[in-house]
């Protein structure tokens, strides 16, 4: 008999600054199981002129928009984290 494996777990620690500020002020979940969004290297977008996080699913695990436009691969857009 087979089980079904489970997929991972993504774990987020949140930051805290002085006097226990918020370092995340917004995240907006972009791909969802009914709606997968994919995009090449080339078209992942850059978030708050820099200041914000694009999260993507690669072939080579879950990396920055940042990281994924340095090795050339694209994926599914998880969440936007400014």
């Amino acid at each position: 008999m087979l089980e079904d494996e489970k997929q991972g777990t993504l774990r987020v620690y949140l930051k805290y600054g002085v006097g226990n500020e918020k370092m995340i002020s917004g995240l907006v979940r972009v791909s969802t199981p009914g709606r997968r969004i994919y995009v090449t290297h080339d078209r992942i977008p850059s978030i708050l002129a820099g200041m914000g996080v694009a999260l993507v699913s690669t072939s080579r695990g879950v990396v920055t928009g940042r990281d994924a436009r340095k090795q050339k691969v694209g994926g599914e857009v998880l969440a936007y984290v400014w």
